[in-house]
Parts: C-alpha cells; structure tokens; sequence
C-alpha cells in the first residue's frame, strides 16, 4: 500500500512507512489554517462571479439579449471557468508533483487573484461593445486556471501535514473553504449593495467586491508563504521518487477505479452550483423573491455547511466514511426531490427550508470527497492524478449545472426538468461510490498498479 493511504471506508490508520508531521519544522495547525484561508479567498473569487452572472453580468455584458437569454449567455462565460479548470490542474499537478505542494499554491493564489481584480476593471459592453464579453470570458479563464490549480493541492498540503488517526479532519480544512468563500462573496456583495443602492450597484458598484480581491489575496500569500512543504513531498524527494510525467504516472491505478471516483462524486459539484448559482437567478426572476432575501438564504445555509464539515471529518476519521458517503449521496437525491417544490411555493419560510436543507446535506459528502480523491494516488503523483479527477468533476457536474438548468427552465417552463436533471446525476452519483467502494472492499489495500520505482530518474 502507497505510504500514507487510508483503505476506502475503514478509520485512517498512517502507515508505518509515512513521515509523522509534527517534527521540526511541520506545522499541521499552521498548515490546515493556511489552506482554508487560501481556499476562502480563491473560493471568494469564483463565487462571487457566480452571484455576479446570476444577477449583474446579463445587463453589464449581454444587454441587446432578453433577460433569459442574457442569463443563459452570463451562466455560459461562468461554465468557462470551469472548462479552464483542468488546464490549471494538468499544469499545476504537474509541477506540484516535481517542484513541490507549496510553491504551485502560492501561484495559483497570485493567478486567481489578479483575474478576479481585472474583471472589476474591464469596460462594459456600453463603453466597448464585443469586447467587453470577450475580456470577461478571458479573465474567467484565468480564474478557472488558478483554481484548478487550489483545489487538489490544498486539501493534499493539509493532509499530508495530518497527524495519525487525522487526516480526514485535516483534508476537510480546505474543503471548508468553499462555504467561507461563498459567505464572504455574499456578504460583501450584499453590504457593497445595500452602501449604494440598487441603481449605482448595478452600474458600477458591483466592480468594488472584485477589486477588492487584490487586498484578500495579499493577506492571504502572508498566511501561505509561512506554511512548510508537505512531508510527504519531501519524502519523495528524499527516495528520489519524483518523476518525468506523473499524469501518466498517476493513470496506473486503472480505469474502473478512476471513472467510478469521479462518478462518484461529481453530484455533490452539480447540486451545489445548482443552490449557490441558479436558485439566485430562479428565485429573483421567476419566483419574485427579494433578490438581498435569497442571497442571506444562501449564506445561512453556508455558514451551516461550513460549521458542520469539521463535525463530519471527525466522524469518517473514528468510524471510516464509507458509510458516511453513501448515506450522504443518498440524502442528497432526496432533498433534491423536494427543494424546487418548497421553492416553488413562494412561501419564504419554506424557501428558507430549502435552501438550509442544502446546507446541511451537501457537506456530508463534499468534506471527504477530496481525500477520498487523493487516497486513490500514492504520494509522488497524487497531485496530478487528484487534479484530473477532481476539475474533470467539476465540469461534468457544478461548471455545466447553471446553464443546463436554465435552458430546461426555459424549454420546459418549470422547474420540473431541474428537478429530474439533479435526481439522474445524483442516482448516477450513488451507483458510482457503492460500486466504488465494492471494488476497494473493507481490508484491502490499494491498488499495486501504480509503482514509485517505474519512472525514478527518467
């Protein structure tokens, strides 16, 4: 078995061939804070887009289209973000496996920041026409780049860094970052909206969150640039483990094992952008609702999400998250089920229900989904083959969820399409992790396929 991998549902036990951090130099507490700062603030980035396509870019960027087809054309440039991801995580991956965990996340950080500053800059398409779509659709490039670069090396930096008997606990360190993130995108949107008003916000006011990524993003390479690298890196530096291509590499585990974890996992990324993303615009344009009442839905139920991931690692850590998993999964296409019906009702209590019922059940699977994806790569190209899985995800589920929503919304004039499209993705999603699991069944090791010596000192 890889040094350091935990058997798929059993409680992580690190192996007796794994550096135990804590020694001189390692920081696990220091480490995990780190992660989660840098994912709130690259998170903050990519959410903020989001709210901003729901509810600005339509008029900013796509004006001669009707309010429907400008908000299928703002959910298109945010679908980009997410088709850029794998770039940034085929490169990132690349070099974090050869040059280090560290040094890929302050880049990533840097990259993502300044797209996110620059869209805040851009003219609109009064001022400058064609180009002004064409500007943003280049940023948010950028932006999917960046962060196609954070997801998989953050939660590897955490967990590498764990103690014994922690590292699911560690792991969801950066995964908290995506609630964080959507908090904070939500609440300085809304406090910049509520300063202006509605009629200077939407003209200029909504380019202030995104300048103000350039300070966040300054304070967080302060906290990163202070963490040391994984030790697990500098364990395959130490046998000479680093490798030419480990994206190839990393392939080795075999094909049933890497679709089944990305099948696996790609529900909980298409139901989240699906409450974060679409039920703004959904809400706002179709059902009447306040558009400052559904952003702090949103938010509440972020702030649940983001309080009960430590909560649920602690559980998969003393229990094993095989089980977790799939009651989770389960759970997921239940409230899918019932969220646009209680939507639907115009009743806000019940809207509020709904969306604090995603907050809730979403984080049972998102918190150990990626260590989940790391486990399944031994360390010396764990970053690479963790990024293929976790950006191609990413765009099979929550990039593409948005605008597939919205033009069922628009074909078929109800939300019953939404309904049925997230009910398919999530049994998809479920069949995915009992087959997953079945093949790494309860005392196995992990797959021998993928050999550190194969390409040593190519």
């Amino acid at each position: 078995m890889p040094a350091g991998t935990q058997v798929i549902g059993h409680p992580v036990k690190n192996s007796p061939h794994e550096e135990t951090p804590g020694g001189a130099g390692s920081t696990p507490g220091r480490t995990a804070v780190a992660t989660l700062a840098g994912t709130t603030l690259e998170w903050y980035d990519f959410f903020l887009y989001g709210t901003a396509a729901a509810l600005i870019f339509n008029k900013q960027f796509f004006p001669s289209l009707s309010p429907a087809a400008g908000t299928l054309a703002a959910f298109s440039t945010f679908a980009v973000g997410f088709i850029a991801r794998p770039l940034g995580g085929l490169v990132f991956g690349h070099f974090g496996d050869r040059i280090g965990r560290k040094a890929t996340l302050v880049v990533s950080l840097v990259l993502m920041g300044v797209g996110s500053t620059l869209i805040g800059a851009i003219p609109n398409y009064d001022s400058i026409g064609f180009w002004a779509p064409v500007l943003l659709v280049a940023l948010r490039i950028i932006q999917g780049i960046g962060l196609g670069g954070e997801g998989a090396g953050a939660t590897l930096m955490s967990m590498e860094h764990a103690p014994a008997g922690k590292r699911n606990l560690y792991a969801g360190f950066p995964q908290m970052g995506t609630p964080a993130g959507l908090v904070l995108a939500n609440v300085i949107f809304l406090v910049t909206n509520a300063l202006l008003g509605d009629g200077a916000f939407t003209s200029w006011g909504w380019r202030i969150p995104f300048l103000l990524s350039f300070v966040l993003v300054a304070v967080g390479l302060l906290i990163r640039l202070r963490v040391t690298e994984s030790p697990s890196f500098n364990r395959v530096l130490a046998q000479e483990n680093v490798v030419r291509f480990p994206l190839l590499e990393s392939l080795k585990v075999g094909f049933p094992r890497l679709a089944l974890t990305l099948l696996a996992v790609v529900a909980n990324s298409a139901v989240a952008y699906v409450f974060m993303v679409f039920a703004l615009s959904y809400g706002t344009q179709q059902l009447g609702y306040d558009k400052q009442f559904l952003i702090l839905s949103v938010t509440a139920a972020a702030v649940l999400w983001f309080a009960t991931i430590p909560l649920w690692t602690k559980f998969a850590d003393r229990h094993g998250r095989r089980t977790m998993f799939i009651a989770g999964s389960a759970a997921i296409l239940v409230w899918c089920v019932a969220f646009f019906p209680l939507l639907n009702t115009g009743n806000s209590v019940l809207a509020v229900l709904a969306l604090l019922g995603m907050g809730l059940i979403i984080p049972v699977t998102h918190c150990v989904q990626g260590g989940i994806i790391a486990d399944t790569f031994p360390a010396h190209v764990r970053y690479s083959g963790s990024s293929v899985i976790l950006q191609s995800g990413a765009i099979l589920g929550g990039g593409l969820a948005p605008m597939i929503s919205t033009a069922l919304l628009n074909s078929g004039g109800s939300s019953t399409g939404v309904t049925w499209y997230l009910v398919v993705i999530c049994a998809i999603s479920l069949v995915g992790a009992v087959a997953l699991f079945r093949l790494v069944p309860e005392g196995s090791e992990e797959p021998a396929a993928v050999r550190a010596e194969s390409l040593s000192g190519v």
